[in-house]
């Protein structure tokens, strides 16, 4: 008889972090939160896809545009 092994320490799942997400896969999570925070009553999906977008896209672009660095030649 098999016996049964009691794991030492709780199985964590592993989660990625938002900005190990692709694009569509950030816009989808947002999409969801956004039928959430209506309480799952009805609403245009197509409509939560495109606020979302619209978000991830804009957060993007103010996130690149602090990375860029600029230099001055002499």
């Amino acid at each position: 008889m098999a016996k049964a092994k009691s794991p030492s320490a709780p199985v964590e799942k592993k989660s990625r972090s938002k900005s190990k997400l692709s694009v569509q896969e950030q816009i989808a999570l947002r999409a969801y939160e956004i039928y959430l925070q209506r309480n799952g009553a009805p609403g245009d999906p197509m409509q939560d896809w495109i606020r979302a977008e619209q978000e991830i896209l804009a957060s993007g672009k103010k996130r690149s545009s602090r990375s860029k660095v600029v230099s001055i030649a002499a």
